[in-house]
C-alpha cells in the first residue's frame, strides 16, 4: 500500500465502505508489523482514546447546530481527522474480534426498531424502559422492554 488511499479519486467518488476501509487497515498494520500489538484490549484503549480527543473539540462550545455553520474550516477538518480516528480503530477492533460491523449495525438498527416503536417513541427521548403506552381508553401503562443480554449486562444504547 503507497498512501493511505489508493486511486483516490476513484474511491472517494463513490460510497466507501466497511470492507474496503477493514483491508486497508489490515494492510497498513502489516505492512509495519503492528499485527502483534493490536490485540482487542490495545484497539478498545485506543478507541477510547480517540473518542476522548473527539469529546473535547466539542468540549466548551455549548450545544453545535447541526452542520456547525460558525466553525471555522480549519475547525472541520479537525473534526474530520478525529472522526476518522474512531471509525477507523472501530472498524479495526471489529476485524481483530471476528465481528462484521456492518451486519452487527444492521442487526442493531432492526432491535432497536423493535426496542423503540414509532408509535411510542414518536418525539420521545425517552428510555425504551420507561416509554408510555397510552391505550385507547387514555390510561397510561409502563412499557418494560428488556435491554439485558445473555450475560445479564444492560444495554441502554441505541
Amino acid at each position: 500500500m503507497k498512501g493511505a488511499v489508493e486511486n483516490e479519486g476513484e474511491e472517494l467518488k463513490g460510497v466507501v465502505s466497511l470492507e474496503l476501509l477493514k483491508e486497508k487497515m489490515a494492510d497498513f498494520a502489516k505492512e509495519r508489523e503492528w499485527d502483534q500489538f493490536h490485540t482487542p484490549r490495545n484497539l478498545l484503549l485506543a478507541l477510547v482514546g480517540e473518542v476522548g480527543e473527539l469529546s473535547e473539540i466539542f468540549q466548551w462550545k455549548g450545544e453545535v447546530p447541526k452542520g456547525l455553520p460558525n466553525w471555522e474550516e480549519k475547525e472541520k477538518e479537525h473534526l474530520g481527522e478525529e472522526l476518522s480516528h474512531v471509525l477507523l480503530y472501530l472498524v479495526r477492533l471489529s476485524d481483530i474480534c471476528g465481528i462484521d460491523l456492518g451486519i452487527a449495525a444492521l442487526r442493531k438498527l432492526e432491535l432497536n426498531a423493535i426496542k423503540y416503536p414509532v408509535s411510542l417513541s414518536k418525539g420521545s427521548s425517552k428510555k425504551s424502559t420507561t416509554l408510555l403506552c397510552k391505550s385507547t381508553t387514555t390510561t397510561s401503562t409502563n412499557i418494560n422492554i428488556s435491554n439485558e443480554s445473555e450475560d445479564g449486562v444492560t444495554d441502554d444504547l441505541l
